[in-house]
């Protein structure tokens, strides 16, 4: 974690520490595993490579991909004063540089962060959300946001996914052409073609499974983690409360070409842009709204504040 004001996690660096260390793990058995059932060393190297040019830029184009994805624009202070002045606040309470500013144009109220490093990040909001929130209510969505860039914990979801990626490339590729794996054992021996296939896919696919299912529990802990720190830094966790009861509640009447487009971005937003949805599921990239209120409470009690 970067060295900031915002309340250290041990729970969350033990948790990017092993969900890195094990899907690192799981890409070089996927490479190893490949080279064994294809019998081809340089399929699997350029494979292994392709991922790690997949993890590269990731780390390096994270901010910019994630800003044309909601299609946002970067403001200026004398374009959005009061978003800046906000956020300028937050940065000096918290003691780390300040982020570019976005805004994306659309009806979802939300806000994500983004970025390899604390100077090289950006906090976005989109124009629903401004509409939507108060001022302090957004003050604690920003602090939320700006959490997450001093845990470097939007990095390590960025890059982690990288595994997932190549897997699913591998598991398409397998089912569609087969990288060569029939061949490579032979004209006389289809069988043995058609068992590494099955192997590849079989490979691929746990791959997938387990990044899948990490980055998810990752997801929803470091979510928790951004509420923590940010109603801490600005002591006031009630506003945040109100901020994530509004938005969850105003997503039913987001119209639903709007809440598609914005989808692809769930991972990163402080409230998925989801409607009719429990939360409490496996799947789910946030906690349920009830456990994200009920910690605020918690917190609020322990500041000695109505909640």
């Amino acid at each position: 974690m970067a060295r900031t004001r915002f309340v250290p996690d041990s729970g969350l660096t033990l948790r990017m520490t092993a969900v890195m260390f094990v899907l690192g793990g799981l890409f070089v058995a996927l490479v190893v595993s490949l080279m064994a059932i294809s019998r081809s060393a340089p399929l699997a190297i350029v494979i292994g490579l392709v991922g790690i040019g997949v993890a590269f830029f990731q780390w390096w184009r994270s901010d910019t991909v994630a800003l044309k994805a909601m299609r946002a624009r970067v403001v200026t202070p004398e374009q959005a004063p009061e978003l800046h002045g906000m956020i300028d606040r937050l940065c000096a309470m918290a003691d780390m540089p300040k982020p570019r500013v976005a805004i994306a144009d659309t009806h979802v109220p939300n806000a994500f962060a983004t970025g390899r490093s604390p100077e090289r990040s950006a906090v976005c909001v989109t124009t629903g959300i401004l509409q939507l929130l108060t001022v302090e209510e957004l003050e604690g969505v920003l602090a939320h946001e700006l959490s997450h860039v001093a845990h470097r914990d939007v990095l390590v979801m960025t890059v982690a996914s990288s595994a997932g990626i190549v897997a699913g490339m591998v598991t398409q590729g397998a089912q569609y052409g087969g990288f060569g794996l029939a061949r490579s054992r032979g004209n006389n021996d289809n069988g043995g073609g058609a068992i590494a296939l099955v192997l590849a896919l079989v490979v691929s696919l746990v791959v997938y499974a387990v990044s899948f299912v990490a980055l998810r529990l990752l997801s929803r802990y470091r979510e928790l983690c951004a509420d923590r720190s940010g109603a801490y830094l600005t002591q006031k966790p009630s506003a945040l409360a109100s901020a994530l009861t509004k938005i969850s509640g105003q997503m039913n009447a987001v119209p639903e070409r709007d809440l598609r487009a914005a989808q692809k971005m769930n991972a990163f937003f402080i409230t998925p842009a989801v409607r009719g949805v429990s939360m409490s599921t496996l799947t789910a990239t946030h906690p349920p709204l009830e456990q994200r209120l009920d910690q605020l409470a918690k917190i609020s009690a322990s500041l000695g504040k109505s909640y």
